[in-house]
This record gives C-alpha cells, structure tokens and sequence, in this order.
C-alpha cells in the first residue's frame, strides 16, 4: 500500500534505543539511482500498463525508495503482471483479499484465538489429537478471565478428541509459530506492538494450512516480517510473502531420505569447486564438503548477515536480477492447478524485459527443462569466495569457518554482494559449459 513519501526511509523499520548492538544500516537513497516516488508513477501508462524493463535497471542500480517497497515488490515477486491494466489489479487483489479473509475464518473456526490480535506460545494439541488443558495456553486464549485453570481440573476422558491428521499437524504447529513470532526483529520498534506480532502469527498460521506439503517451517517468520511492515493490508502481506514461498518452499521441503536445502547445499558445492577448487578442497579437508554452514544464509536470504534495511535493499535486487516476466503467468496456473512448483518459463518478447542474471542464464542456453540456479546461491559462493584466502589461512576446523563467516554480519556491502554474485554467475556459466 502506498506510505507517505515524506516519511523518513528508516522510519518503516526503526530499530529500539536499547538494542545498541544491532547493525547499522548503509543503504542511503541515491538520486539518479534509486527508484523513486516520481519515477515509479512514471513507469506506468494511463491505463496502469508498467514499463517493466525500466523498472528492473532503476532497481538494480540503486534499489527502492522505501516509502513505495510495498508496490514494487508485489510486481518483482510476481503478484502482478506488469501487462495488466490498474483496473485488472484492482480487481485481482479484491479476489484475493476475499479469498484470505476465507481461508482465516476457516482457520478461526478450528482455533479462535486466529484473528484475536493475540497468540499462543504453549502447545494446544497432543499428537494423538486431545486438546491440551495446558494453563499457560488457556491464560492466552482469554488473558482477562483472571484464574488459571490447574492442569488436572478436567478429566482426559473429557478432553475432546480430533481425528482429521491435516488439522492436528497444523494445530501442533501453531505454538511453533507463535514461539518464532515471539523473538522475530524484536529489536524493531514496529514488532513492540502486540497486534503486529499477532498479524505475523495469523499469516503465518493460514500459510500453514493452506500449504498441504510443506505447513510452517522455523525461517518463513524471519521471511515473511518485511512484508508485514511494507504492507498495510495483511491479506496484501500474506499474497507477497505467499509468491516468496513459491520461490523459496523447496528449501523447506523433505523426505524421509533428504531435506530440500540440501540441493541447494550441493550446488554451492558444485560453484565453488568450479569457481575457487583450492577453497572447496580445504572446506572438504575440514569436514565441510556438505556447506551445512552456509545453511542460514540460504534460508533466510542473508536476514542474519545484513541490517533489516540493508537486508531489504539485497533482496529487491536479488528480484530484480533475476526477473522473468512470466511470473505472475506461471505462479496463477500453479495456483490453479495446486501445484505450488508452477511451470517453465517462456521466452518473453524482450530480454529488456527480463533482469540482468536471468539474460544471462538465457544468453547460456537456459531452456524450460532446466531450472536456472537462483542467484541466492551465488551470492554466497560469492561471499565465500571473497573470504577466501581469510578461510584458507585461519580456518583449521569447522568452527573457524562458522566464526569468519559470523564475523561478516553488519559488514556486508548489498550492493557489491550482487555485483559479485552476477560476476561469479557468468563466470560459471562459462567454465561449466567448457567442462
């Protein structure tokens, strides 16, 4: 939703007094580089149509203006098309939105306390599908009734009983939420605020039943916080933080043999041996040759690595590197059909249209059987491989290489991390297309 462009850039995630160890943001708002306000409006014709190609250069070379981040990620991460008129949006987020409010209410009528403006912490559920008479939880679902039930109040026989499987794994996860809710960019002056912390539940919550195959994962709070500060209407966050997970669910889904991340793992695995082999050798050395290390950095998308602000300023330019202009296209037939994979890409009319590393995995003979690397991966095999000679000389186990690659939070630059994760792409592409 559109905010005040008056406002100060940091004012969207100012961070408390007394977290006084909390990285410093370094993004600053660039004239001539940075997206703004005027050249945003701009970018769209009088029928809504948007000049996306425009866009994604003003993007990548100086980010977004905060007061408009909102917008312009719903389009990045394909909520929208850009070849769609204002009234088409228009009507599209209404569907939307009504569609969310009917899921919520499903989900409230299973559990009241979701859309209460508060959370729970405790677990609610036993496994074999008996409600939990836990004092902790019932003092949550009703903090003015004043006395605390004892535990041994209600006999089990007494104790209701669910038998649908869907339900009790999604109960069992809801104070698994809630505890992730509870430390998620606590040091933002935006979560002190009891009903922002419960709207982060309440999306996170519907994601976990709407998601039949993955459900709630730890990592998806620390993902879907910024759309709840960058977006005013919760059912326009959740849609955004929904399309993310089109692009991120595989990391968090598993089987009995294997967990998604792990071929994430392996193809950083893969760059670096091709890219720097001496590192992958000393890493392989040191136990490493799984990557596990790297694994919050995949996750989360460098949340941990960077400021909140800075955070944010890598990610639109990790969208904006890597834009295709059949998103929106392929996440709504996925929708469609409920296959949260979506299909392969087509080639668009223009490679304008499509961001720098993309063009690139085309110019490379990306086709629509192959899936391209995101550029997540190359941006921490870019990291990796400018700690380098730091990690060949000083790393004699693996909790050297944890404690150097800690070292870099706060001290990341954003905007090189992207140039460097490009280069390293290209670079790539180019020795792996030779072996």
């Amino acid at each position: 939703m559109w905010r005040d462009p008056g406002t100060p850039a940091d004012s969207y995630y100012e961070v408390r007094a007394e977290c006084t160890d909390v990285p410093k943001t370094h993004f600053r708002i660039k004239a001539g580089k940075t997206l703004s306000v005027r050249k945003w409006q701009a970018a769209f014709s009088p029928e809504g149509y948007l000049d996306i190609g425009r866009t994604l250069s003003r993007i990548q070379h100086g980010g977004v203006h905060p007061s408009i981040r909102g917008e312009v990620w719903e389009f990045l991460l394909g909520c929208y098309d850009p070849q769609s008129t204002s009234e088409e949006r228009d009507q599209l987020r209404k569907k939307r939105r009504d569609q969310y409010a009917k899921w919520k209410e499903e989900c409230k009528q299973m559990f009241p306390l979701i859309g209460s403006g508060r959370f729970i912490t405790a677990p609610i559920i036993s496994e074999d599908g008996r409600a939990v008479q836990d004092p902790i939880v019932l003092l949550q679902m009703n903090p003015t009734a004043g006395a605390i039930v004892p535990t041994n109040t209600m006999s089990t026989d007494s104790v209701p009983v669910i038998t649908d499987k869907r339900e009790i794994e999604w109960k069992l996860t809801l104070h698994q939420i809630g505890l992730d809710v509870a430390r998620t960019d606590r040091t933002l002056v935006f979560f002190e605020k009891q009903e922002n912390l419960s709207k982060l539940w309440d999306i996170l919550a519907v994601y976990a039943w709407k998601d039949k195959d993955v459900g709630y994962c730890q990592a998806m709070s620390d993902l879907c916080s910024p759309m709840i500060i960058l977006l005013e209407d919760e059912a326009d966050a959740f849609w955004c933080f929904e399309r993310l997970m089109h692009r991120l669910r595989g990391n968090f889904q598993h089987t009995d043999r294997s967990v998604g991340v792990e071929a994430q793992l392996g193809h950083l695995a893969s760059i670096t041996q091709v890219v720097d082999p001496k590192l992958h050798q000393h890493l392989e050395t040191l136990g490493g040759g799984d990557y596990l290390f790297a694994v919050r950095m995949i996750m989360v998308l460098f949340r941990r690595e960077f400021s909140f602000g800075d955070s944010l300023y890598l990610w639109e330019m990790m969208w904006a590197l890597e834009y295709h202009p059949d998103l929106f296209s392929i996440y709504e037939e996925a929708e469609s059909a409920g296959d949260a994979a979506g299909g392969a890409k087509g080639k668009p009319k223009s490679s304008r249209q499509c961001g720098k590393f993309e063009r690139e995995n085309m110019r490379n003979g990306g086709n629509a059987t192959e899936a391209p690397l995101p550029i997540s991966i190359f941006l921490v095999a870019s990291v990796l491989k400018e700690k380098s000679s730091t990690l060949l000389q000083e790393a004699r186990g693996l909790d050297d290489v944890v404690k150097i690659l800690n070292d870099l939070t706060g001290n990341l630059d954003a905007k090189k991390a992207c140039s460097g994760a490009v280069k390293l792409h290209k670079k790539y592409l180019k020795k792996a297309k030779k072996a």
